[in-house]
């Protein structure tokens, strides 16, 4: 969670841009962002993390890594 604590608000928009460009359907990508942002804010509720970061931002990068980087994903 450390690596997501000096993000400034234009990497933020570019990395949401192509989470919206990588994805087909934009709507479905949204509903995904806000299901697992509340799932998270839900299970993370007993660890503290930077108030900075809130959990719908983690998320996106969350999403961008395993969408631009599959190679994460089947380590």
């Amino acid at each position: 969670m450390t690596k997501y604590a000096k993000i400034d608000s234009n990497q933020i928009t570019y990395k949401t841009e192509e989470l919206l460009n990588a994805a087909s359907n934009r709507y479905k990508i949204t509903v995904q962002v806000a299901n697992r942002a509340k799932r998270r804010k839900y299970e993370d509720i007993d660890i503290v993390d930077d108030p900075l970061v809130k959990p719908v931002i983690r998320v996106i990068l969350e999403m961008v890594d395993e969408i631009t980087q599959p190679e994460i994903i089947c380590d």
